[in-house]
């Protein structure tokens, strides 16, 4: 974990983008039939492991860019109560559903925003300008978790005056790594993380301008590509160097691994108590 400059700021106050509207046409074993935000990681969609982080830092306010079957992730925080609270329900009567508090109610504000089924993720993002209201926003994307030190993150960009900060991570390796020694193999490591380089881990902190002066109303923008490209060559780009866990849920291995983690109570980004 790097240090970071001391920024005072109030978590409750900065909105947090989540793109949700991608077909997760690389998990189709297990997003066939949900949108890839829903597909579950020890019970409970990975959307929902992507707020209770932010929420463990006292992020509470949320903007979920909808799209393919945006409908179910409507529906599922609709009956969130339902989900998270025992209750009895008189089924003779009109009468409402009487909770009976079973634990903590997550104090999450949320906003949900239908974004397009094709958008691409810069034009989600302008679509949502109208509800980011604040300075400053968080960005991720609705399919990778990790150990990220979000008020790490939120401090170094405050304190650099860019526009943007992403977060910096060491991709692992998709193959088994093998130190040799001759013709003998002296170690083997079957996915290691690799030291040098660093990717996009997708936890992103942005100033406002960035929405005006970086992205256009092109429903086929790609955030990756020309905006976060020209922002980088303007130099008001900066990295927050994340050394911990980070992974995407891209394919099915990657699915079947996060949950292999969290049934082994081994799950790295599970930094809340309830």
């Amino acid at each position: 974990m790097q240090e970071t400059t001391s920024v005072d700021y109030n978590p409750a106050d900065i909105p947090v983008v989540i793109l949700c509207g991608g077909m997760g046409t690389r998990l189709r074993e297990a997003s066939e039939k949900l949108p890839k935000p829903l597909v579950d990681v020890g019970g409970k969609p990975i959307l929902w492991h992507i707020m209770k982080t932010y929420g463990e830092f006292g992020f509470r306010r949320f903007i979920l860019c909808l799209g393919y079957k945006g409908d179910q992730i409507r529906r599922y925080f609709l009956d969130y109560r339902e989900h998270a609270n025992d209750f009895t329900l008189e089924l003779g009567t009109d009468a409402p559903p009487q909770f009976h508090k079973r634990g903590e109610v997550d104090d999450w504000e949320i906003t949900f925003v239908e974004t397009g089924l094709l958008t691409g993720t810069g034009g989600r993002v302008k679509r949502v300008a109208d509800h980011i209201t604040t300075d400053t926003f968080l960005l991720t994307y609705g399919d990778g978790i990790g150990s990220v030190d979000l008020d790490g993150l939120v401090k170094q960009h405050l304190a650099s005056g860019l526009l943007g900060t992403v977060t910096g991570v060491h991709p692992a390796s998709r193959y088994g790594e093998m130190h040799v020694d001759g013709q003998q193999v002296t170690e083997f490591n079957e996915k290691p993380t690799l030291a040098t380089g660093w990717v996009s881990g997708g936890f992103f902190a942005f100033n406002r301008v960035m929405l005006d002066k970086y992205l256009s109303d092109e429903p086929e923008l790609l955030l990756e590509k020309k905006p976060l490209q020209t922002l980088a060559s303007d130099g008001q780009l900066g990295v927050f160097q994340h050394e911990g866990f980070w992974m995407g849920m891209d394919t099915f291995r990657d699915w079947t691994e996060l949950n292999g983690l969290w049934d082994t109570g081994n799950a790295p980004w599970k930094i809340w108590s309830n």
